[in-house]
């Protein structure tokens, strides 16, 4: 197994670790400034107030992203399985 092979395996499993936690995580990010910004504003300093949206919003985006994440990493484990005996020999 030459070089490009190992760097593109390495790559791609990067690239969807980034995109899995994008999925995850950014929209949870983006409620939690909409939140921030509505506590500076009123001056409302409730810890749950912040941590109840996000975690729903985390929850949601599991429920409806799960199956496309679990197809990913499905592909990518298949992908390096089926390449043992490639990279092995």
């Amino acid at each position: 197994m030459d070089v490009n092979e190992l760097t593109s395996i390495f790559s791609d499993a990067i690239y969807l670790v980034v995109a899995m936690v994008g999925v995850l995580v950014v929209p949870s990010l983006l409620v939690g400034l909409i939140i921030a910004v509505f506590q500076a504003a009123t001056q409302v300093n409730e810890q749950t107030l912040s941590f109840l949206p996000r975690l729903v919003l985390t929850l949601l985006m599991v429920l409806f992203s799960g199956q496309w994440l679990l197809q990913q990493i499905s592909d990518l484990f298949d992908r390096l399985f089926m390449n043992i005996p490639h990279i092995i020999g």
